[in-house]
C-alpha cells in the first residue's frame, strides 16, 4: 500500500513538472525566441537561399532534398548545397561551421540540443581553408 502511494505522488509530481514546464514557453509550448539565443557569428556573404526565419524551421529538409537530388539525381546545380552553405557560413576564426561553440552550425545545434551528422563525411571547412 505505502509503494502504491508513492508511485501516486511521484506521478503527480512528475505531471505537475512537465505541465509548469510547458506553460514557461510560449502559447505553443516552445521557449521564447529572446529567452536564450544561440552565440554565433554572422554569414560572411550576401543573402541566403531564404530568410532566417525559414531556414531555421527548414534547413533540414531542404539539405535532405538537394541530397536526394545530388545523389540520387545527379543534379548539382541547386542553390542549396551544403558546400555554399559552409562557404558563407564558416567563421573568420576558426575556419570552420563546427569547430568553436561559437561556430554557426554547432552554436544552433547546441541551443536546439540536435546532433550534428553532416560532419562525419562532410567538411566542416570550406573548401580553399581544407585544402590547406
Amino acid at each position: 500500500m505505502r509503494a502504491l502511494r508513492v508511485i501516486a505522488l511521484g506521478s503527480v509530481v512528475m505531471l505537475t513538472a512537465l505541465l509548469s514546464a510547458a506553460s514557461a514557453g510560449g502559447a505553443d509550448g516552445r521557449v521564447a525566441v529572446a529567452s536564450l539565443q544561440p552565440a554565433i557569428q554572422p554569414a560572411s556573404r550576401g543573402p541566403c537561399v531564404a530568410e532566417p526565419a525559414v531556414m531555421r524551421r527548414t534547413h533540414p529538409d531542404m539539405l535532405r532534398h538537394q541530397r536526394d537530388d545530388t545523389v540520387h539525381l545527379g543534379v548539382r546545380d541547386a542553390r542549396a548545397s551544403l558546400k555554399d552553405c559552409i562557404g558563407c557560413h564558416a567563421s573568420a576564426q576558426t575556419g570552420s561551421v563546427a569547430k568553436a561553440p561559437t561556430d554557426f552550425c554547432v552554436g544552433c545545434h547546441s541551443y536546439a540540443a540536435v546532433k550534428i551528422d553532416c560532419f562525419e563525411c562532410h567538411s566542416s571547412k570550406p573548401q580553399a581553408v581544407a585544402q590547406r
